[in-house]
């Protein structure tokens, strides 16, 4: 039953989420309240682990979320739920899109999902930056310090002219060799 239900969750996932993997976001904080499934301390390391893997982020958290609620049967079952509803979409249009693309209530359809997305994508962004950087201790909102200092060093190295250049990936290590030392001591 945990199986047909995680296919339904992130088949719903997909079909609502448009604009990329980090859309997907606020809907998996929103499973995560549902369900219980994770926390969204959880989701917060879901995204870093997706993010750092290679692929789509989206499959990677639907993989992740669908390994950790039910192993390995939930880490396939997951995301082919996600995926399902943009094969059925591409295999649909792909047979009307000349004449589609000609009508401009379509045309407009698109250019109104743009704003859309990008709120999702805001929204997703700001959700991540509330659990990473800040945290409730009694009652009272407290800073993250070292989240914040990791944050800001970051932001500060890649804008240095010397190590500008460098591959994203060697930032992307650095990032997770320094948020691993700063669990350890936490």
């Amino acid at each position: 039953m945990i199986l047909l239900r995680l296919y339904w969750e992130f088949l719903l996932v997909g079909l609502f989420s448009m604009g990329g993997g980090m859309a997907t976001v606020p809907f998996l904080f929103d499973l995560s309240a549902r369900t219980g499934w994770f926390s969204t301390g959880d989701l917060t390391s879901m995204i870093a682990i997706s993010e750092a893997t290679p692929g789509p982020i989206g499959i990677n958290m639907a993989t992740y979320v669908g390994y950790v609620t039910a192993g390995l049967p939930g880490s396939i079952v997951a995301p082919l739920g996600l995926v399902t509803p943009a094969v059925i979409i591409i295999l649909l249009i792909s047979r009307l899109l000349n004449s589609l693309w000609k009508d401009p209530r379509v045309a407009g359809l698109f250019y109104g999902l743009r704003p859309a997305s990008v709120g999702l994508i805001a929204a997703a962004a700001f959700s991540i930056c509330a659990v990473s950087l800040f945290s409730w201790n009694s009652g009272a909102l407290s800073l993250h310090w070292p989240s914040i200092l990791l944050f800001v060093g970051m932001l500060v190295a890649m804008n240095l002219p010397k190590l500008k250049n460098l591959p994203s990936v060697t930032f992307i290590a650095v990032a997770a060799v320094i948020g691993i030392v700063f669990q350890m001591v936490d």
